[in-house]
Parts: C-alpha cells; sequence; structure tokens
C-alpha cells in the first residue's frame, strides 16, 4: 500500500469516527443507556487514535521507504473494523454476542504496533 493511500483511509477513517462521535453525542444520548452509549465512546475513541495512526504510519512510509507499512495499515484497518465496528455494533443493537469479535480487533491494534516497532528498530538509514 503506497504512503498516499494509507493517509488517505487514515484521513476517511478520522472523519468517519468525528461524525460517529458526533451522532452519539447529539443523536443517541437519549436513545442509549449510559453504559451503552459509553461503549460507543470507546469506539469512536479507539478509531480515531488508530485513524490517526494509519496518517502518521503514511508519513512514516514516505521517510522510511525501506520498510513495508502496508502489513502494518492492513492491521490498523482490520483493528478499526474488528475493535470499533464490533463495539458500534454491540451499543446500538444490544447484541453481547458481537463483544466475542472485539479482541480480535485489540489483538489487531497490538500486533500492528508492534510490527512497527520492530520495522523501526530494524530499519537501516
Amino acid at each position: 500500500m503506497r504512503a498516499n493511500v494509507i493517509i488517505s483511509i487514515g484521513s476517511f477513517n478520522a472523519a468517519l469516527a468525528i461524525m460517529l462521535g458526533a451522532f452519539a453525542a447529539h443523536g443517541l444520548k437519549n436513545q442509549l443507556d449510559s453504559y451503552s452509549l459509553g461503549v460507543f465512546n470507546t469506539a469512536a475513541d479507539f478509531h480515531l487514535i488508530h485513524s490517526l495512526a494509519l496518517i502518521l504510519l503514511g508519513v512514516i512510509a514516505n521517510q522510511y521507504r525501506q520498510i513495508n507499512c502496508s502489513l502494518v495499515g492492513y492491521l490498523f484497518l482490520v483493528g478499526i473494523i474488528l475493535f470499533s465496528g464490533s463495539l458500534y455494533a454491540l451499543s446500538v443493537s444490544g447484541w453481547k454476542i458481537l463483544g466475542i469479535i472485539t479482541p480480535f480487533g485489540g489483538m489487531s491494534f497490538i500486533l500492528a504496533w508492534g510490527l512497527l516497532c520492530y520495522q523501526m528498530i530494524t530499519a537501516a538509514d
């Protein structure tokens, strides 16, 4: 995945996270109980953080062309979909079974950060 594509995906997801967070604050605050609203907000927080991580990853990919940032980018994206996506769905549907998916997204985030750390340590200047 090219650096500009990574940045574009991150930017799109950042905008989406902001929209979903605003929707929760204004459209769902009277529709969901405090627990479900907290779950939705956690999803939006992690969504935004990892959207910004994708943007930063694109910048890193431009600076360190010798490392492959594609896998890290895909892992961040899968994490957003599985972690935040499952929490968004759980909070609005009330289907607790969706919580089974969430840890897989968390593991994807952890793998992405670990792989980025490893690649940066082993990158030749």
